[in-house]
Formats: C-alpha cells, sequence, structure tokens
C-alpha cells in the first residue's frame, strides 16, 4: 500500500485569494525549491560540507504558515532541515547559502552551517539539530509575547510563533510537555508537525501508538488540524486561523501537515528504503505544480508570469553562490566571538 492515510481534503472554491498574494506564493515556493537544488548542486560539486538535509517537497508547509504571519514581527523556530524556513522567514539568499558555505557573511556569520542558521534581525530563532530541541526554545517566544503584554502592559506585543518540526519529534518528552504549558497559559503560538511519513529512516506508522498526530492536541484542550501539506492553499487558510485565534489571544493551535521530502534524509542518504511507488505517488503531488496550475486556472497569472518568476528566482539563487564564494572566511582572531553575550 502507498500510503496507509487518507490525505485531508480541501475546498479551494473557499479560497479569497488575490493575484497579488498567489504570486508572492509561487515565488516564495519556487525560491525554496531552487535553492535546495542549488545546494544539493553545490554540495556534489564539493563546495558544501556536513550534513545538509534539503526541504524538496514540502515548500507548501513553509510558505503556507510563514507568509501567513508578519515578517520581523512574528517569530519562527525551524529544525536541521531549515534553509527554506529562512528563506520564507526574509532571510536573503546571500546570507543562507554564504552560511552553508561557512563564510563570515552568512546569517550565523559562518558558526552555523546548514542546521544552525539564526537571524535575530528577521526573528528567525534557529535551526536545531537535535529531534524537538526547538520546541521548548519557539514556546519561551510565545511566552516572552503573552509576558510582555500582560504582565508588563506592552499592548503591542503581540507576536505569534511558529514551531516547526517533524513527525518524529512527537514522541519526544518536549513536543507533550510544551504543549501542556502552551495550553495552560494560552500562548501565541503554532505547532507545525510536517509529517513527511519519515523519521530519517523510520515509518511514522511503526513508531507511533497514535499516527494521527493532530488528534494528540485534544489531550491539552488545543485545537488541532489536519492539513494537505501539498496545497499550499490549505495550509495558509489554517495558518491564518490560527495566527487570528493566537494573536486574538485563545491559545495554540497544533497543525498537521501532511507532506514528503522527495530527496533522501539527507544528501549522504542514499534513500534505498522508500518504494518508488511511494515517491512517485508524492512526487505526482508536487506542490509548486499544483499552484501553478491554481493561478493559471483561476485567470490569477499566466504561463509567462509564472515564468519570468523562476527567471527572477534563478538569478537570486545563482547570485547568492557567487556572494558566498567571493566572501571571507571567519577571522581566527574571532574564535570566541558569540560564544559568551556581548555589551
Amino acid at each position: 500500500m502507498i500510503q496507509e492515510r487518507t490525505l485531508p481534503t480541501f475546498d479551494v472554491s473557499t479560497v479569497q485569494l488575490s493575484k497579488e498574494d498567489g504570486l508572492m506564493l509561487y515565488e516564495d515556493m519556487v525560491l525554496g525549491r531552487f535553492f535546495e537544488d542549488k545546494c544539493a548542486e553545490m554540495y556534489y560539486r564539493g563546495r558544501m560540507f556536513g550534513f545538509v538535509h534539503l526541504y524538496n517537497g514540502q515548500e507548501a508547509v513553509s510558505t503556507g504558515v510563514i507568509r501567513a504571519m508578519r515578517r520581523d514581527w512574528d517569530y519562527v523556530c525551524s529544525t536541521y532541515r531549515d534553509h527554506v524556513h529562512a528563506l520564507s522567514a526574509g532571510v536573503p539568499a546571500r546570507q543562507v547559502m554564504a552560511e552553508l558555505f561557512g563564510k563570515a557573511t552568512g546569517c550565523s556569520k559562518g558558526r552555523g552551517g546548514s542546521m544552525h542558521l539564526f537571524s535575530g534581525e528577521h526573528n528567525l530563532l534557529g535551526g536545531f539539530a537535535f529531534v524537538a530541541e526547538g520546541i521548548p526554545v519557539a514556546t519561551g517566544a510565545a511566552f516572552q509575547s503573552k509576558y510582555r503584554r500582560e504582565a508588563m502592559g506592552d499592548a503591542s506585543s503581540d507576536s505569534v510563533s511558529a514551531c516547526f518540526f517533524g513527525d518524529g519529534a512527537c514522541n519526544n518528552g518536549q513536543f507533550f510537555e510544551c504543549l501542556n504549558m502552551a495550553a495552560l497559559w494560552k500562548l501565541p503560538i503554532i505547532y507545525v508537525v510536517e509529517n513527511n511519513k519519515w523519521a530519517i529512516g523510520m515509518a511514522h506508522e511503526r513508531a507511533t501508538s497514535e499516527p494521527e498526530i493532530y488528534k494528540k492536541a485534544a489531550a491539552f484542550g488545543m485545537v488541532g488540524v489536519e492539513v494537505d501539506g501539498m496545497d499550499v492553499l490549505a495550509v495558509r487558510t489554517a495558518a491564518l486561523e490560527a495566527v487570528e485565534r493566537a494573536r486574538a489571544g485563545e491559545g495554540p493551535t497544533l497543525i498537521e501537515a501532511m507532506t514528503y521530502r522527495f530527496r533522501g534524509h539527507s544528501l549522504a542518504d542514499p534513500d534505498e528504503l522508500r518504494s518508488k511507488e511511494e515517491k512517485e505517488f508524492w512526487l505526482s503531488r508536487d506542490p509548486i505544480k499544483q499552484l501553478s496550475a491554481y493561478l493559471t486556472e483561476k485567470n490569477l497569472a499566466t504561463a509567462e508570469e509564472l515564468k519570468e518568476i523562476e527567471n527572477k528566482i534563478q538569478a537570486i539563487v545563482d547570485e547568492s553562490v557567487q556572494f558566498a564564494e567571493n566572501s571571507p572566511e571567519p577571522d581566527p582572531s574571532e574564535l570566541y566571538r558569540y560564544v559568551f553575550a556581548e555589551d
């Protein structure tokens, strides 16, 4: 059997999408896809080192959630598969690519690499290499937003945090502990489970007693939503509702986005565990192709306009590589900088 679980349906006729928003979503998703393809090229050419986990196939989740939020105001917390989350959050492609090259101009000053992207300027709280490690960090960010507003009287403190993690993280203690606290204190946070069916080489259905993760929200009296993570419009609709609920002080939401990574766990993974039939099923549901078809069908964009966007993004990605290659290495004299807080 290709999949044990029926994908949730979504009525696209209920979507109110302007041409401007439609093109924004398409551009954001294409940026994520083209950037990751370039990363693969650079990795196999020996220009990029270490573990590199790509996001191909999951773009609808990053774009659908993060672009439903307010850039430079709301918070984003990621995992080791963090490149595209950073791009959606507004971190320039050149800064992300430079970080992957270990250069001083990278968003983490060359100290983080692929799994530890961070940008205080863009409220990107970091990529985290350990499974579920970012969940408490995002929960803390949501707590400070609420504390500033309610305890310190800052009426402008209405930021929302989005916390991304995979299905494998949902068997860890941090997941349950943080959902409990978030529900108890009605924190303004969205927990986004990117359920791509595989935790490295472990099939999701073999690792949990309740495969439908969104149902676990009920144990905490929290709203739990299941969405088709290959449909950016479905994800965006769920995210907009969750953001509105969080900003209004109505507490957290757990969104389970059913998605799929088109590549192996990392670029070092030969990807031999997943069946050809399973891969073909999900490849046929490419989120970028689905959005492209929707935009042209609804006369929100022409094929020429979409091609122009792709050409524009390819130029941005190509320039990011040139920028990274021409950027300096971190100065050895700054080896201990950023280890401790500075005045």
